[in-house]
């Protein structure tokens, strides 16, 4: 097996399984597949889905869904008065009319929104974030700052630095390329 392209853990013995795996796989391989570049991608495959466990954990314990956060989170960006039309929460939260309807229904019964008449549209809704539900929001946002914060843990203040200014090169990179809708 041929080992020589395998990316080095920085300290003796110091192993993930993203090392177990591609040692275990790398003969099967095509002999030119940089496993470099594959350690790469199948970290930050492996550390995103361990942030979505995360902030799924914290979306559960505070009883919201991912699209409650969505909405939750695009009015509290709206900023004060923290209203948006319903419409463009559904296309923010990526959701049909109906399915925005359900979930406006569940938070506005939380108390979580209130819906008010848009004064410039006689058929339209505005959406507005209660004062629970900027607090719910809040919460949310200490109990996975908190979580994240494990992240960076492993990682001295310089090391954070390099890291997020590495991976702000490969998101320029990636972006020019496949620009997609924005975040």
């Amino acid at each position: 097996m041929n080992t020589s392209n395998m990316p080095r853990p920085r300290k003796t013995g110091e192993r993930d399984h993203v090392d177990r795996f591609l040692e275990e796989i790398s003969a099967d391989l095509p002999s030119d597949l940089d496993l470099t570049v594959e350690g790469i991608v199948d970290r930050i495959g492996g550390i995103h889905r361990r942030i979505k466990w995360m902030h799924d954990e914290t979306l559960d314990q505070l009883g919201l869904t991912v699209s409650d956060w969505h909405v939750l989170t695009a009015l509290r960006w709206a900023g004060d008065p923290y209203r948006r039309k319903a419409g463009e929460l559904a296309r923010r939260a990526d959701l049909t009319s109906g399915a925005m309807t359900s979930r406006l229904d569940a938070l506005e019964k939380e108390g979580l929104v209130r819906r008010l008449p848009d004064p410039a549209d006689r058929r339209g809704v505005l959406v507005e974030l209660t004062e629970k539900g900027r607090e719910q929001h809040q919460q949310a946002m200490g109990i996975q700052a908190e979580k994240e914060a494990l992240l960076a843990a492993a990682l001295t203040a310089r090391e954070k630095e390099q890291l997020n200014s590495l991976l702000r090169r490969v998101m320029l990179t990636l972006e020019d390329r496949y620009p997609g809708k924005p975040d």
